[in-house]
Order: structure tokens, then sequence, then C-alpha cells
């Protein structure tokens, strides 16, 4: 009988749950005293889901409902003015609001549709009347991203796909420098936002390893019809937890910087690293110390610190951040030395060299 009874629940006629309970409401509120029975036959489900229904509705939406045993049917022992949809407060309309300019960022990408399509359902569950400025609250918090990664969409919806469906994929790469992109067969495990960039971790069947690879540097996708099974084990929270962002598995690394006073403040409001530990100097600047996994992308953030960042260990991280500052004074010394000897040169000279 259970069988039958949730066989005749998912017919094609089958209104969903919160429909339902709208309809139970307006037959209990127009008194006509409506039972299971006569429920069940209007909205063509079995006296089972009424009753479950009718339970939600009274348990979990605080809907004063009880079986009059006279008149055989359902009736509200109190007035009810309205069918509470859903009860939201001030506090959470205000982060439904921040969630909707949160998926600005996700523009275009195959989770914008399904976002946008929760957020409408919530809101169309709202009261009628919402007493609130929304004006005022629109301007009042908004999201800016500095550099945003450039996508093919297509590339990243299939991607997507792939790797919902665990499906083995064909894609041609390009990595930084390299003129020509390879062809790489890759078994995508996982899509990442980091820090704002989309990167995508895959195992790699000619290098016979875990890789990252980043979207927006692969040129076509194809799937090779084969699936694979995703590692128990597998899990990029654990991958990145000693990673400055997504390189890892380089080596153990203890890092120890030292911050001038003038932007120790502003290393002080920020978690930057799970393992981080902050110690303040005399004077007012501050020691950061961290576990990381690899020194490439902790370099590059150390550069763009300027002259108030210095690194007192690892010596290897610390010579890497003075063969780059050099390579970057090289270049810009010799960029200003061209410039210099082109002002001094006359005017007909400029022109021939043109």
């Amino acid at each position: 009988m259970k069988r039958v009874a949730e066989k005749t629940d998912t017919t094609p006629h089958s209104r969903p749950p919160l429909e339902r309970m709208l309809r139970i409401h307006e037959a209990i509120q127009s008194r006509t005293f409506p039972n299971a029975t006569t429920l069940g036959r209007a909205l063509e489900v079995s006296s089972k889901s009424i009753h479950r229904d009718v339970a939600f509705m009274r348990d979990r939406l605080d809907l004063p409902i009880e079986y009059d045993d006279r008149r055989f049917g359902y009736c509200y022992t109190q007035e009810v003015s309205t069918f509470p949809t859903l009860q939201i407060t001030e506090g959470e309309l205000f982060a439904l609001l921040v969630a909707e300019k949160a998926i600005q960022q996700y523009r275009g990408t195959n989770f914008e549709r399904p976002l946008l399509s929760a957020l409408k359902k919530m809101a169309a569950s709202l009261p009628d009347t919402v007493s609130l400025h929304l004006a005022d609250w629109d301007q009042t918090i908004s999201f800016r991203t500095s550099a945003e990664p450039l996508l093919n969409l297509e590339t990243f919806d299939a991607l997507a796909r792939a790797a919902a469906r665990r499906e083995q994929l064909e894609i041609t790469y390009r990595k930084p420098g390299r003129k020509q992109a390879e062809l790489r067969v890759v078994d995508p495990y996982h899509l990442a936002n980091v820090n704002g960039e989309w990167y995508l971790f895959a195992f790699d069947y000619l290098r016979g390893d875990l890789r990252t690879f980043v979207p927006a540097r692969i040129r076509s996708v194809r799937p090779t019809g084969k699936t694979f099974t995703r590692p128990a084990g597998f899990s990029v929270d654990e991958r990145l937890r000693h990673s400055f962002g997504v390189h890892s598995a380089e080596g153990k690394f203890e890092v120890v910087l030292r911050f001038t006073p003038r932007v120790a403040d502003y290393i002080r409001e920020k978690r930057w690293h799970p393992s981080q530990q902050l110690r303040a100097l005399k004077g007012g600047g501050v020691e950061l110390r961290l576990k990381l996994s690899s020194l490439g992308e902790i370099q590059r953030w150390v550069l763009g610190w300027g002259g108030d960042a210095a690194v007192l260990q690892p010596a290897e991280l610390a010579a890497s951040v003075r063969e780059a500052a050099g390579a970057i004074l090289a270049v810009t010394a010799g960029g200003q030395h061209r410039r210099s000897t082109a002002k001094k040169q006359p005017p007909h000279h400029q022109q021939h060299r043109q």
C-alpha cells in the first residue's frame, strides 16, 4: 500500500507540496470543514499525503488546525488572515540582498541560473507587504573585483558538467609562456574559486598525477566517452590546507616575514592563512609566521608590499625575492634610460626611427 500511495503522489497531475498546502488553507478558511478524503480527491493525491501536509501546517507553520469530530473535517480554532508561506526577519532579508549582489561574480557561468532561481523562489514566498527601505539598503553594500577572470563560458560549463557527471575529458591546454597548446586527457575532480580565480583540479594522465588547471587557458574540451571514479580521499580543502593560494605539495616551509609600522595594521586586519601567527614588534611593526607547502605565491605577495615587507626566513624565499626585485629594478631603470635617451634626441632623429 505504501508504494501505491507514493506512486499516486508523483503523478503528473500532483501539485507541489506548497501549492497543496495553500489549497488546503483556502479550503479550511472557507469553513466547509474539508477532510483528508475530500481534499485528496480534489488535489489528486492520497489521504496520507493530506495528513502529512496538515501535520506540517500545524507543527511547522504554527497554524491552529484541529479536526472537528462533529463536522468530520478540519477547521481553524483561531482567525488566520494570511498563509505564513515564509517567516523572515529584516536581517535575513538583508542577507538575501547581499547574496543577490554576490551572485554578480557568477554572471555568465552555469551557476547563475540556479542561484537566481533559488532567490526568486524565496522572494515569491515572502509576504505581500514587507516594510523595508530597499533603495537605501541597495546603496549600502556592493561587491567589486579589481581583476575579473576572462572565461569562455562554453568551456566553463563543459568542465562543470563533466565534473558533476564524472566524465573524462580531452582538453587542449596552453601553459603560461608557451606558444603551443598541449593535448591532455584528464579526470575533472573539482572546480574551485580561490581568491576570485577559477581553477580545475583534475587527474592528468600525461603527468600521472593530480594537476591544477586554469579554465581560461583551456582552448578546447571534448568528452572521451569514458567515466571515472573520484578517489574517496580527495579533498580540495585538505590539498590546499598549507597553500597560500593553489600551489601545494612542493615541501614544508616555515615562513617568517616582518612588516613596517606603515602597513602593520593592514596585516593585522586579515587572516591571511590558517597557520598564521602574529607578533607585535617594538616601534609598531609586526611579524607574521606561516607554515606553507610552496613559496611561489608568497613570493609574489611579499613583492606586492614593496619596501614595507622583509623576509626573515626561509633563505630560499629571501633569495628569490631579492632576485625578483633586482629584475624589476633593472627593467624599470632600463625603461627610464630609454625614455631619457629619446627625449635628448633631436626631433628629426625620432621621426627617422619611427
